[in-house]
């Protein structure tokens, strides 16, 4: 019974120390990559909203969200790890965030934009 407390504890800071060691390497991509800086705050938060709420993003929005996916794959990743966001499923959020990817990136490519 002993070793079964003893093997529960060890598996919880296993679990602990994983979440907590994935949150910063999150925020060290983050930082060195400059993303938030890059993206700047305001589309920071137009494209979370775009995720999360409205599903809309705007053309220039698009256009800063596109600079890097190592950027947009940090931030949403460090979206998951939020308590905020405990209430909807990572498979939406990752869902979502996909789909806004793909449509920024046929937004960017698209001939009337480069005419």
């Amino acid at each position: 019974m002993a070793s079964l407390h003893v093997y529960s504890v060890q598996v919880i800071l296993f679990l602990t120390c994983g979440a907590v060691m994935a949150t910063k390497e999150n925020d060290q991509i983050i930082r060195e990559n400059n993303c938030e800086t890059k993206m700047g705050l305001p589309y920071v938060v137009e494209a979370s909203t775009s995720i999360f709420v409205t599903g809309s993003i705007s053309n220039k929005c698009c256009g800063k969200l596109v600079l890097g996916k190592v950027c947009h794959s940090a931030l949403v990743n460090r979206t998951l790890e939020n308590p905020l966001f405990k209430d909807i499923s990572a498979a939406t959020i990752i869902a979502k965030s996909i789909q806004t990817w793909n449509n920024c990136l046929a937004l960017i490519n698209s001939p009337s934009l480069s005419a």
